[in-house]
């Protein structure tokens, strides 16, 4: 299977599949396509994993698009960016956040994952439940802004702002932190938490945030006459 990762900072992957070579993505998630192909609607592994996909933040079902010769099929990132492309070996996992699944061959596994720190997702901004995707397969996330790469050692740690952590690999543990300080709390414009994730593992952060942008353009949105 070959693919194209198109459209500067508005992203998509165009993706060519051959005949019986299937893709997976949330409901409805196939942008475009030329060729033919089947479309079906699939829990992939039953209500239970399909309810665990939804509070990670995806579709309670997923769309299976399986070609039926040559098929040229793209899947377009829901927000400014960049899309990241993932090979899993059988077994491997990364932990993503909510939301950034975009695709993956079919058979790569979708499941949710529960921070064992309460205090991660209740302020980590990533939110108590995220996404673990299992190999194997080829596996697209959606990244907000641009991707930052980090591989950390053993007990290295890596503090950045709520919501900016994007990918993580399994052996890599997050937690929050309380900013310290009074002054740095009320007027220091960054929170009241900030979020940790300690090696050993890869860890990709993104440069710009949904609820950050949000935040950012509240002000210039309604109230105006």
């Amino acid at each position: 299977m070959k693919y194209s990762i198109e459209g500067g900072d508005l992203p998509y992957v165009k993706i060519f599949l051959e005949a019986g070579e299937a893709m997976i993505s949330e409901a409805g998630g196939r942008s475009w396509a030329k060729g033919d192909y089947i479309t079906e609607t699939t829990s992939e592994g039953g209500m239970g994993k399909a309810l665990g996909r939804m509070f990670a933040g995806e579709s309670l079902f997923l769309s299976k698009y399986t070609a039926q010769g040559p098929v040229e099929m793209a899947f377009a990132s829901s927000f400014p960016g960049s899309v990241m492309a993932v090979e899993l070996a059988p077994g491997q996992s990364i932990i993503a956040q909510k939301s950034a699944f975009l695709c993956a061959t079919y058979g790569v596994d979708l499941a949710v994952h529960f921070q064992k720190r309460a205090g991660a997702g209740f302020f980590g901004g990533e939110g108590f439940i995220m996404q673990r995707i299992t190999g194997p397969g080829l596996v697209f996330f959606e990244i907000d802004g641009n991707s930052v790469n980090y591989d950390l050692e053993a007990g290295e740690r890596l503090v950045c702002d709520t919501g900016v952590l994007a990918l993580m690999e399994p052996s890599c543990t997050m937690d929050v932190q309380m900013v310290k300080g009074m002054k740095n709390v009320f007027f220091g414009g960054e929170g009241l938490f900030d979020t940790t994730v300690t090696g050993p593992g890869r860890v990709v952060l993104q440069s710009m945030t949904k609820s950050g942008l949000a935040k950012m353009l509240a002000p210039f949105i309604g109230g105006n006459s």
